[in-house]
């Protein structure tokens, strides 16, 4: 392992949010939902089908505020404006990558039928934006994060038509939905739209004075298990009566697997109060909790956790060729969306479409495993190449 003076905890938990992320795409590519059912869907879905959707909810949260303590950390080494440019450039190149080879990997559309927005691009036009804002003052800062994680589920009802500029700006701010865009039947889908991200990034950047070197560990860690605790309460509360902060409700249901759904599911496009405050209380208290642990499966995830936009691409591409050159195999037709663009609008024809987990489970193993010797020469790379700037746009 090679030594730095990076907070580790920090690399560790980045890694094992991203290696559950690939269980989740993963099971995209390898399941169907019109044979497996939607995983939060009270009425269809099962306990391994909710759990393995569920616990992939924490990576995008957690990826977001990490990176915006990542930029924090940054700043003690950057001025000011040396900061904001890389922020804004490295922004304008991220959204660039999710329009483009993103786009490519997960459709494998070289017509770009449909334009596909996630978590790429919300952390490139937070970035974009949060260029301007590091002038802030800190306190500032966190008060404007807190603004927006607790008080954008506010415009929950407010909807706008994406046929105008306006409109069409406000979808991509805080409504997801699709625009229709060029000619024909192109779309842009935006997943994530940035304002709910932009809020958990500026608290991670807030977030990151604690990970001054002169701040004390023991007060550091008292700190997080405190702020997760009470972001689990409050989730608790809020969740319980229904007070506020996601458009579902908890209802009670006839069974107790169904009363566990109902409670547990919450809002992620666009994500919701609730959803911030489960995903990152659970989170934090796994930030503290792993500071002080080292051994092989730490070394592990940090291998991932350094290299997290390296890996990102990668693991899509694996896990789409994989699903679709196995297709031949259970004796179903591989698709080509050259000689037909339709075939990438035809649900039939992107997935594999296998029922049972566990097959699911065997090639998130196999493809972590397969990914794990690229991310660690790619890793090394990076540490022993630090003068080489482009390497911290990758």
């Amino acid at each position: 392992m090679i030594k730095s003076h990076r907070i580790e905890s920090i690399d560790v938990l980045r890694g094992i949010v991203m290696i559950i992320m690939c269980l989740d795409h993963t099971r995209d590519y390898f399941q169907d939902l019109a044979i497996t059912a939607d995983p939060m869907d009270i009425d269809s879905t099962s306990p391994g089908l909710f759990i393995t959707r569920y616990i992939t909810h924490f990576c995008a949260p957690v990826f977001v505020f990490l990176s915006g303590t990542s930029i924090y950390l940054q700043a003690q080494r950057k001025t000011k404006p040396e900061l904001a440019k890389f922020l804004f450039t490295r922004g304008l190149w991220l959204i660039f990558l999710e329009v483009t080879l993103n786009t490519f990997i997960w459709n494998f559309d070289i017509y770009f039928n449909t334009v596909v927005l996630q978590v790429i691009w919300a952390i490139g036009a937070s970035m974009v934006v949060l260029s301007g804002l590091i002038f802030l003052p800190r306190y500032i800062l966190l008060i404007v994060g807190v603004l927006i994680v607790f008080g954008h589920n506010y415009f929950d009802d407010f909807r706008m038509d994406g046929g105008s500029f306006l409109g069409s700006a406000w979808i991509f701010i805080d409504q997801s939905d699709v625009i229709s865009y060029g000619t024909g039947d192109r779309v842009i889908v935006i997943f994530y739209p940035m304002l709910a991200w932009l809020g958990i990034m500026v608290l991670g950047f807030a977030s990151g004075k604690l990970y001054d070197k002169k701040f004390d560990p023991k007060t550091r860690k008292k700190t997080l298990l405190f702020i997760g605790s009470g972001a689990l309460v409050l989730f608790v509360i809020l969740r319980t009566f229904n007070l506020y902060g996601d458009s579902f409700l908890f209802d009670e249901q006839q069974t107790w697997f169904k009363n566990v759904v109902s409670f547990l599911r919450v809002t992620k496009y666009p994500a919701s109060l609730q959803f911030t405050l489960i995903t990152l209380g659970v989170s934090l208290i796994v930030l503290a909790l792993i500071e002080t642990i080292r051994n092989r499966f730490t070394n592990f995830a940090i291998t991932f956790g350094r290299v997290p936009l390296f890996f990102y691409f990668l693991h899509m591409l694996v896990i789409h060729l994989s699903s679709m050159l196995i297709k031949p195999l259970v004796g179903e037709s591989m698709y080509s969306s050259i000689a037909k663009p339709e075939n990438v609008m035809n649900g039939q024809y992107r997935w594999l479409g296998i029922e049972g987990l566990w097959h699911v489970y065997l090639a998130w193993i196999l493809i972590i495993a397969a990914l794990y010797i690229p991310c660690l020469y790619y890793m090394r790379y990076k540490a022993n190449n630090r003068e080489k700037k482009w390497l911290s746009y990758l």
